[in-house]
């Protein structure tokens, strides 16, 4: 389920960058491949928390869509790159390690 939930976390980063191509939805195709990453995100979650805990999935799906987008935002939108931001990026992924090694398989 570790890799669905991955997975779930990859289509929230594409939901979460499309929102800005969207232009508050008011372009066609960035909203509808949006709402179909988002479809796809909340659907693999679903799957996942069937047998892992709320809590962890929950929150290993937000941090892997959290890193990805502070990633891309930097790559795609030259966001600012600082020590404190990597820094906050690098404890997110801490945290995401720590839950899956401390959940039971």
């Amino acid at each position: 389920m570790w890799i669905v939930l991955f997975i779930a976390g990859l289509f929230e980063v594409g939901w979460a960058i499309g929102l800005k191509y969207t232009e508050g939805f008011t372009r066609l195709w960035p909203t509808i491949g949006t709402v179909v990453c988002m479809l796809i995100s909340f659907g693999l979650l679903g799957v996942a928390m069937k047998t892992l805990p709320v809590g962890t999935a929950y929150s290993v799906w937000v941090g892997v869509g959290s890193v990805g987008t502070v990633i891309l935002g930097i790559v795609l939108f030259g966001e600012p790159v600082n020590v404190a931001r990597l820094v906050s990026v690098a404890l997110i992924v801490a945290g995401i390690i720590g839950l899956k090694l401390a959940t039971p398989s």
